[in-house]
């Protein structure tokens, strides 16, 4: 359903705008050629990262880790950074000691919300996915931005770091009609745990709104029949994903047990032979691969962005903690 009652609270709404603008329209034609010609969504693994609250709204600092603690990690090293930049001055000092009790805190306890220096922060969980299609997963759209030429889109910045999560904002039909899909999709495949389906099945009721985070891309390789990722990581720009994606040791790779010495020099003769790729289709080492386009969305209640749930892989304690528990069974000796 869309709302357009404006005496509706935030986490509700879903607005959509009819947008003039040439560059809009032509994005609108896309995604709706895209979404007949790979109309098959398939949900990958979860994503997690970190966000602050400013002026009530949530802006993303990191999305990019595959476990929770990962990205609490990853917020404690945040708050380490603060700390350093703030110069050792009694004017500072408060400040300074607020972010050391938040980074020490995280080492220990695997806390997904916090308030530091009066401001909010939260581990968030985000869903990506793609679209296939009879011809494989939906490469990039002839209006997605891609800047720089191969071999030098190294100079793109990732979207998601400062995106706001703002489910207000005004969105194309064809998107709405994504979010509109997403808002009451859950997991109902035998694939996964009950655990899993039931923590999917409360998300939609908890958060029932979603938003839809800028777009990033991967690559897919065809092997056995079928298309499977070629790595796990995203890229900011189709370039920047051809540019990574098609790189490979491939004949200048040194025998395993080589010397470090003898891997880095053959890394550096690969890197300078490495001629990246301008279209979307390629081939390495004899393997069909495609960039892939990766949407991702993250769903949102009346307090914000989703959390991890009871069920998502968290496959290890904080740092501190991890190493206490392994001097208490022995497995590691105290410090002198």
């Amino acid at each position: 359903m869309t709302y357009h009652d404006e005496r509706l609270p935030d986490h509700l709404l879903v607005r959509i705008e009819q947008r003039d603008d040439p560059v809009s329209e032509l994005s609108e034609d896309d995604a709706r050629e895209r979404s007949i010609a790979y109309p098959t969504l398939m949900w990958g693994m979860p994503v997690f990262g970190f966000v602050e609250q400013v002026d009530g709204r949530w802006r993303i600092l990191r999305l990019a880790a595959d476990e929770p603690q990962h990205a609490r990690d990853g917020l404690a090293s945040h708050f380490r950074k603060l700390h350093s930049e703030l110069p050792e001055t009694d004017e500072h000092a408060t400040e300074r000691a607020g972010y050391e009790t938040a980074y020490e805190l995280l080492d220990w306890e695997p806390l997904d919300e916090l308030t530091v220096n009066g401001r909010r922060y939260r581990i968030i969980r985000a869903q990506p996915f793609i679209r296939m299609g009879p011809d494989g997963p939906e490469p990039p759209r002839p209006t997605d931005p891609d800047p720089y030429p191969p071999g030098q889109a190294e100079r793109d910045s990732s979207p998601m770091a400062g995106f706001v999560i703002d489910p207000t904002v005004g969105t194309g039909l064809t998107d709405g009609l994504v979010r509109m899909e997403m808002i009451s999709g859950y997991l109902q495949t035998d694939a996964v745990g009950e655990d899993v389906r039931a923590d999917s099945r409360l998300a939609v009721t908890s958060h029932p709104n979603v938003v839809l985070l800028p777009v990033e891309y991967t690559i897919g390789a065809y092997v056995a029949g079928s298309w499977r990722p070629r790595t796990a990581a995203t890229y900011p720009t189709p370039q920047a994903a051809r540019d990574a994606g098609s790189f490979s040791m491939g004949p200048f790779a040194p025998d395993e047990n080589a010397p470090f010495e003898e891997v880095m020099a053959a890394y550096e003769r690969a890197r300078a032979a490495h001629r990246p790729p301008c279209t979307d289709d390629f081939e390495v080492q004899g393997v069909s691969c495609r960039v892939t386009r990766v949407e991702t969305f993250v769903r949102v209640g009346p307090d914000g962005p989703e959390g991890p749930r009871p069920s998502d892989r968290d496959s290890y304690p904080p740092p501190a903690r991890q190493v206490h528990d392994l001097r208490e069974q022995g497995l590691m000796p105290d410090p002198d």
